[in-house]
């Protein structure tokens, strides 16, 4: 992986560190405003391939938005959680450094909370190979917002390796995409005595601590609640959803910007249009 965090242990897969942790991270993450997904997507309905999905947090968003979803996702035991959450979803084990799609098959591929975990050079190539002229690429993270000082607190004691939205540089520094839009949103997660526990569990950390460790780690977040939460009636946590975008720049158009005839290279791919080739493994 391009990005090492202190999160992954050596010859420790980050990527897929989860499985361990999958009903934790479904019930203690928070989830992505509205208003953020349709900015994702960028408007009407879309065939979209969601990177990384984890447990499908973002893509029953996406679903209920109206968009064609297709999801991978590395870790096994995330993607069953996906299947049980958003049934009508088809989704596969896959990386984004191999992704199973045709050429200019997708509108849109998003990527939650995930992008910091990929080989970014491989990855950003395979993207750009299946998005349609005039798709893009876009990114999401859900971070505290630490302005509030309890909430550094608690980012001190959680660790904030999954709030690091630096990965996105790979994609404004990318020549395969063009300028690279950015936003916030805001929005609260409701969490309780044993949910606050949750996002503590959901870490890729925390399924490789020894039982002490784990015991030790979730004392000290109960401790931290029962200073500044509200018993049985929970704690309204802040978040800011930063997010990204790119357009994905058309490989025809710069190949005849200096005249001539578009290079062939290979064979013809679909442009996404031949509902039959869209996802040849997803079929």
């Amino acid at each position: 992986m391009s990005d090492e965090s202190p999160e992954s242990p050596a010859g420790v897969d980050p990527a897929r560190s989860f499985g361990a942790v999958a009903e934790a991270y479904d019930r203690g993450r928070p989830s992505y405003p509205v208003e953020a997904a349709a900015w994702l997507a960028g408007g009407e309905a879309k065939v979209v391939l969601e990177l990384g999905a984890g447990t499908g947090k973002l893509t029953r968003q996406l679903v209920d938005q109206g968009h064609a979803v297709f999801a991978t996702e590395p870790d096994e035991a995330m993607l069953a959680m996906l299947h049980e959450r958003v049934p009508e979803v088809s989704a596969k084990v896959a990386t984004a450094e191999e992704i199973p799609a045709n050429d200019r098959s997708v509108d849109v591929v998003v990527v939650a909370q995930a992008f910091h975990w990929f080989d970014h050079e491989a990855a950003l190539v395979e993207i750009a190979r299946v998005l349609k002229p005039g798709g893009h690429l876009a990114l999401v993270w859900n971070s505290r917002d630490e302005r509030i000082p309890w909430v550094r607190r608690m980012g001190d004691i959680l660790g904030r390796q999954d709030s690091n939205t630096s990965s996105a540089q790979h994609l404004a520094e990318s020549e395969l995409f063009g300028a690279m839009e950015a936003t916030t949103f805001k929005h609260w997660q409701e969490v309780n005595r044993e949910t606050v526990l949750d996002l503590a569990r959901s870490r890729s950390s925390f399924a490789t601590m020894d039982d002490a460790a784990r015991e030790r780690h979730l004392a000290e977040l109960l401790a931290f609640y029962e200073d500044y939460g509200r018993g049985m009636d929970g704690m309204q946590v802040p978040y800011v959803t930063r997010c990204y975008r790119a357009a994905v720049v058309d490989r025809d158009e710069q190949a005849t910007s200096g005249g001539g005839e578009p290079s062939q290279e290979g064979p013809v791919v679909s442009d996404g249009t031949d509902t039959d080739m869209l996802l040849i493994d997803f079929r």
